[in-house]
């Protein structure tokens, strides 16, 4: 297995611990195709009442999606350990983590306005992307660690991070403006945002100071808002992009996600 990228989101895209050697495989599904796999329901099953068949089916049938949880989200082991299993489940009866899976699975009980909004979204993405591969995506319940896990083609949803700026357990580990980010409507964004940084991700040749960072994810968030169709993101890096299409109307999106000259998007 590749090595993934792993994202924890703490206000809007703000990065830790991020890996950026990825590839991606064949696939040609349709946008109109996407549907979240609901890994986290069997997930949750195992983890509230130890049902071993639930165990055996995250590990048959989400092999990949069940080592990345254990070995690089939560840490707790190899996957093959001979104890990884006890260990996996232990970790979970904390009262706090038996909450937050109660309270995942009431509020994502129905995700039909995230399927209808990622496969808009990814169709219009595909339209200024005609080459782009269109991720199989899935749920998943962390431990308030990553929010969007990208790797393989494949994009992981971490529902714990998307319960609302009001939820209780957030006002206790993240501060107003990071909780904005941490709600329902901002699950497809960071889809589509996230999936785009692993594909057009910031440069490695060279260190790049703090404008040409924020630049550059400028040139994410503008794509992101063009795809959702609305404003999404608003702050000055954003709004240079949108100047700078302005003026160069013959360059399309992926030329503009390619063009890592910075300076050329404050040009007049």
């Amino acid at each position: 297995m590749c090595r993934l990228l792993y994202i924890l989101l703490l206000s809007v895209f703000i990065f830790a611990g991020c890996e950026w050697n990825l590839k991606f495989g064949g696939n040609d599904r349709a946008a109109s195709s996407i549907t979240v796999d609901r890994y986290d329901r069997i997930e949750s099953l195992y983890l509230t009442t130890g049902d071993f068949s639930a165990l055996q089916h995250m590990n048959t049938g989400y092999p990949m999606q069940t080592r990345t949880l254990i070995e690089d989200v939560l840490k707790i082991g190899r996957v093959n350990d001979p104890e990884i299993n006890s260990a996996f489940l232990n970790f979970y009866q904390d009262t706090t983590l038996q909450s937050l899976i109660t309270d995942v699975e009431f509020e994502f009980a129905n995700m039909d306005d995230i399927n209808r909004d990622l496969a808009a979204s990814f169709g219009r993405l595909v339209s200024e992307i005609p080459d782009i591969e269109i991720p199989r995506i899935y749920a998943q319940i962390g431990a308030l660690d990553q929010s969007i896990i990208v790797g393989n083609n494949i994009l992981g949803i971490s529902l714990d991070k998307y319960l609302g700026a009001d939820y209780p357990l957030y006002k206790k580990y993240y501060n107003e403006s990071q909780r904005l980010s941490m709600s329902r409507s901002m699950i497809v964004p960071d889809c589509i945002g996230f999936y785009l940084l692993s594909i057009y991700p910031m440069p490695m040749d060279k260190e790049l100071s703090q404008l040409e960072h924020d630049m550059h994810m400028g040139k994410i968030q503008w794509v992101v808002n063009k795809v959702m169709q609305k404003k999404v993101f608003n702050n000055k890096y954003v709004n240079t992009v949108d100047k700078f299409m302005n003026r160069h109307k013959d360059t399309t999106v992926e030329q503009m996600l390619l063009n890592n000259d910075y300076s050329a998007f404050r040009r007049r």
